[in-house]
């Protein structure tokens, strides 16, 4: 696609750098793109188009500068649009979790996360849509309405960094940043197809309390996996903040050579115990197909996660902490509060009872077993996303489930295998694009590596992309009257 709302963060930057593109050209066509789709998709809020232009100027006259030997190197994401989602502090601007409870919050601090991007030379001209308190897997709020799905706007677009992944898709952003507690980076990849990386526990800084909360994770989504490599060297590496945040900084290579030689990868369509619809399963071989094409030796296997175990586990590690804060808030302002925060709240009470820690930890452990073991004989592992061809955009699935393969499921998380990586937080998992169900979604991956070794997931990443290309924007239409 030709269209400078397309067109990579890599090679923005090439661009920018040999003066055939300027910041401010890049800009102005995200925005258009935005004036012409956002009455459709709906991801974005709070935009700041005219600062950010004047910011795009600014960095233009830096590569000016640099251009003529007199001026300092640009930074990393010199001039590049990026939308940060909106849970995420900035100082000065709206700081509403998608709430009404908040909103007319406004952010005294940024964020350690949302200081790497603006530090870096990012441009953000707009922050993305979330569910309130992030707690969903789709996105929708009293506040800023329904988030619809680029591919098809009667489906979701996934949750909670579900605007993130819809902007990219609809070309209204470059970057994305998106934070993920139980799969709210990949499910929206996912959904939006599009690429999102969960990285390893400790990583990329996050704010106290959430810092302490091992399922929790700040992280980039992009279009390419060289973009979502270049976003992760920008926001990993230690910071004062943050007593978890791993030294020294993990730098990611950005180009890769596509071979996967000598490399051998697991494949599971189910993880032994979740629902997937066929079309899913059906993709999530065909990228088995691929990577053999790639070089690797791939082998499907017979590894059993307990979806009982996560239920349970996730259950009891969400009611004593991020639960438990959305239980408060939606109880003491019930007539602000959204249908599905409420029953989030009172769902994970009802799931967790009795629970304790020592039985929560116990279930962990017992849950990476089998996938520590694995991962002893395979390089990597890939399983679907998300087990659901789509969600239906504007539902909250309170009062009713859902059907996922030939499994009927009353709890709408059941849908997704992203929270059995939560639980291995110090597993980095790159979510990839692997198809299309037949309503026209996008289906999605999880390339789960070792503990600690970002560089396998990306490596692979690159080499599917390069043998499987997705395309990198939707063709937005309007919703159906």
């Amino acid at each position: 696609m030709s269209e400078l709302y397309a067109m990579s963060a890599t090679e923005a930057l090439a661009r920018f750098r040999d003066r055939s593109l300027s910041p401010v050209e890049l800009l102005d066509a995200v925005v258009a793109r935005a004036e012409a789709v956002e009455g459709t998709v709906n991801a974005l809020v709070h935009e700041r188009y005219e600062q950010a232009r004047a910011e795009a100027r600014a960095a233009e006259d830096r590569y000016t500068a640099w251009a003529a030997r007199g001026g300092a190197e640009p930074r990393a994401l010199e001039g590049i649009p990026l939308a940060i989602k909106e849970e995420e502090a900035v100082a000065g601007q709206p700081w509403t979790q998608g709430s009404l409870i908040y909103r007319d919050t406004v952010a005294e601090h940024s964020s350690a996360f949302a200081r790497r991007m603006l530090d870096a030379g990012a441009i953000v001209h707009a922050r993305t849509t979330a569910p309130e308190f992030s707690c969903a897997f789709f996105t929708h709020s009293r506040l800023h309405g329904v988030t619809r799905n680029p591919w098809n706007p009667a489906f979701g677009v996934g949750g909670s960094s579900g605007g993130a992944g819809a902007a990219l898709a609809s070309g209204t952003t470059t970057l994305a940043s998106g934070s993920d507690i139980g799969g709210s980076i990949r499910v929206p990849a996912s959904f939006n197809g599009v690429v999102g990386f969960k990285p390893p526990y400790g990583r990329v800084p996050v704010d106290p309390p959430f810092n302490l909360d091992v399922y929790c994770h700040c992280g980039p989504l992009a279009r390419t996996v060289a973009d979502t490599a270049l976003y992760e060297n920008v926001v990993a590496g230690p910071d004062p903040g943050d007593v978890a945040s791993l030294r020294p900084a993990y730098v990611l290579p950005t180009a890769f050579d596509g071979d996967l030689t000598g490399m051998r990868i697991a494949v599971s369509v189910d993880l032994g115990s979740f629902p997937v619809d066929p079309e899913v399963a059906e993709n999530t071989r065909a990228v088995a197909v691929a990577l053999r094409a790639a070089g690797a030796t791939v082998e499907e296997v017979d590894l059993v996660v307990s979806r009982a175990k996560v239920e349970r586990a996730t259950s009891i590690h969400f009611h004593l902490g991020f639960g438990a804060w959305i239980g408060a808030e939606t109880a003491a302002h019930p007539e602000l509060a959204t249908d599905y925060a409420a029953a989030f709240a009172d769902q994970l009470a009802e799931r967790a009872e009795g629970g304790t820690l020592m039985e929560k930890n116990t279930l962990e452990a017992e849950l990476y077993a089998p996938v520590g073991e694995l991962l002893e004989d395979f390089d990597l592992l890939v399983c679907p996303t998300v087990g659901t061809r789509g969600l239906v955009a504007g539902d909250s699935y309170v009062d009713h489930g859902l059907t996922v393969g030939d499994v009927d499921l009353d709890f709408s998380f059941g849908a997704s295998l992203t929270p059995v990586f939560n639980i291995m937080s110090r597993c980095p998992v790159l979510a990839v694009p692997s198809g299309f169900a037949d309503n026209g979604v996008p289906t999605g991956v999880q390339l789960v590596g070792r503990t600690y070794d970002d560089v396998t997931p990306f490596r692979v990443g690159a080499a599917l992309e390069r043998v499987r290309p997705w395309p990198l924007v939707a063709p937005v239409t309007e919703v159906a009257a």
